[in-house]
């Protein structure tokens, strides 16, 4: 349902206020457009099927060459390739967070803290930056 134009009028200003106040972000957002880092979900449902499919009708069928169900292997193997292919084509948000640096970030340092480094829990990690956001 497209949006009346008293909302876009009202969306163009969010976005444009979004890119005043944080540009970096809002380059961010600009980049990815809503349809960077998807995965391929269709043929990965579709790979899945197949192999669930493959997995039960080779062992429903009398076709074991060797005794040994060689159809459900290869429906095995069409499902572990549609996993595979679903893990890898969507980067983690944990490493593409993180960055290089690989500690947490400190607001308006720019750099990442060692806290981590110095045997502080993750739990602990994640209350001191809670405490930060509302002090601000």
């Amino acid at each position: 349902m497209p949006l009346s134009e008293h909302e876009q009028r009202m969306l163009d200003e969010i976005e444009n206020a979004l890119y005043a106040d944080d540009p970096k972000f809002a380059s961010s957002v600009r980049k990815t457009g809503g349809t960077g880092g998807r995965r391929p979900a269709g043929l990965v449902v579709i790979l899945g099927l197949v192999g669930v499919a493959l997995l039960v009708g080779g062992l429903a069928l009398d076709f074991k060459p060797g005794g040994f169900p060689v159809l459900s292997l290869v429906g095995f193997l069409v499902m572990f390739a549609a996993g595979v292919l679903a893990m890898r084509a969507v980067p983690s948000k944990a490493s593409s967070s993180a960055g290089s640096a690989g500690g947490a970030r400190v607001p308006g340092t720019g750099k990442a803290s060692t806290k981590g480094a110095e045997g502080q829990s993750y739990s602990s990690r994640m209350e001191d930056r809670f405490r930060r956001r509302f002090e601000q």
